[in-house]
This record gives C-alpha cells, structure tokens and sequence, in this order.
C-alpha cells in the first residue's frame, strides 16, 4: 500500500525543508529521486542521505524560475532514468513586507519562484508525460496562505493562491492524458524558512494557540500526504488542494 516502487520522482526545493521532507518519504517507499536545487552541493549532500535509505537518488541544480533550467532538469532526469512519473513542484521561498513597499524587484522574486517555477515545472513534466502516453503525477505545493489572508505576507499569499487555481485548471486539461494534478495546503511546518518565526518560545506559544492540535508539523507529515497523492491509491484523485495543517484553517 503507497508503495512507489519502480517509480521516478522529481522533487524541486528539495535540499531542505518541505522538499527533503517528501524525498524522504519517496525514498522509503520506493521511489529513485532527483533532488534539486540552485546549491548543487546542498542536493549532492541530499543525495547521500537517500542512497543511506537504500535509494537510487541524483542531484541537479536547477533554477526554477528559469524556462531552460526547467526544461535540463526534467531532459536529465529522462536520460539518468528512462522516464518521469511523479513532478512534485515543491520549491518556494517568503517575503514578509508591508504591502504599500513591495518593489517590483519583490514580485519578481516572489512570483518568479513561488508561481512561474510551478507553471514551469507542471508545463515540462506534462509534456514528457504525454510523450511517454501512460499517465503521471503532478503535486504543486501551496499553502494554507492560499485560502487565508496574512498581514505582512500578500505576495506570498498571491503565489499561493495563484498555484491553487493553476492546479484546478491543470487538472481538468491534463486528466485526458492521465496525468493528475493536486496541490497541498501546508500550515505551519518546522523548517529554515518558519525558524525565525519559531525560535522564541512566547511566539511560539502564539502560533500554537491557532492550531487545534497544538502541534507543529515536521515535513514528514507533507511527505505523507504527498505520498498518498502520488500513489496508485490516489487514481481518481485529481484537481484537489489537500491541506495539512493540524486544524488550523478549520476554526479560521
């Protein structure tokens, strides 16, 4: 059951965080897994963990906010591996500023990497997809910031909400070809992009007092979910933005 098994999976961010969260559950059930990155080094060093897991694993730098990286990353995958099953748009990066002082240099950052690196990363796996005509998987990480506004973050909460949408279209006119596509809606999960925010006790405690559960989540629990998503278990499952967030968006 969500066995991965012969199966080859491109996981972008995925040298930390969220991303290194799912490889590692990809790992162990099965998957061979290409890590990328724009650190060559910090993917190499990924790598290496998952070979301990008895994986088959690759690192590729890759800047997805660049078409022609996009288009190497999934090229090289092909020629290491004979095929692309699974595209896990993972990669993305926060921008906390006051609204009224986001330059365009922000937007750019924010949306290039966060919005255009999923298009770009959904637009190439399909197209490897359809060539190899037995159908695939492509999960798109959101955020709960895509359903619930915060101050500070309204940039990031466009490029969430942007990928929710891109997710729905997707699916609808990929689902022909067999290829499903699905985002995930994390809460808060323990990671260097949330460890600032996470460092002091009382602000933890804050953060807390808005998550039912009262816990935390650890990238292991997106992995989970990624999982289920990927696996053949999931084949009428497609167009879904599954969140995963201890509770939270459930009393907001």
């Amino acid at each position: 059951m969500f066995s991965l098994k012969g199966k080859v999976a491109i996981i972008t961010g995925s040298d930390r965080g969220i991303g290194e969260g799912i490889a590692t559950v990809f790992a162990k059930a099965g998957a061979s897994i290409v890590v990328c990155s724009p650190s060559k080094e910090r993917c190499e060093e990924e790598v290496a963990k998952l070979k301990k897991l008895g994986a088959k694993a690759i690192a590729i730098a890759c800047d997805v906010s660049k078409e022609e990286d996009v288009q190497k990353l999934v090229a090289q995958t092909v020629k290491e591996f004979g095929k692309l099953d699974i595209m896990v748009n993972n990669a993305g990066v926060l921008l906390s500023k006051p609204l009224d002082e986001v330059e365009q240099k922000d937007l750019n950052w924010q949306l290039g990497i966060n919005l255009n690196g999923v298009l770009l990363g959904t637009k190439h796996a399909a197209k490897q997809m359809k060539k190899q005509k037995n159908g695939g998987c492509i999960i798109n990480t959101a955020s709960i910031a895509a359903l619930v506004g915060y101050s500070m973050l309204s940039t990031y909460c466009a490029s969430k909400g942007g990928i929710a949408a891109f997710t729905r279209a997707a699916s609808a006119e990929l689902a022909p070809y067999k290829i499903r596509v699905n985002a995930i809606c994390p809460g808060l999960i323990e990671s260097e992009m949330t460890k600032p925010m996470l460092a002091d006790p009382k602000s933890r405690e804050e953060f807390l007092k808005a998550i039912p559960l009262r816990i935390v989540g650890q990238p292991e629990d997106i992995g989970h979910g990624a999982l289920y998503l990927a696996s053949d278990e999931a084949r009428y499952v497609s167009g879904i933005s599954l969140v995963i967030d201890g509770g939270e968006t459930a009393t907001t």
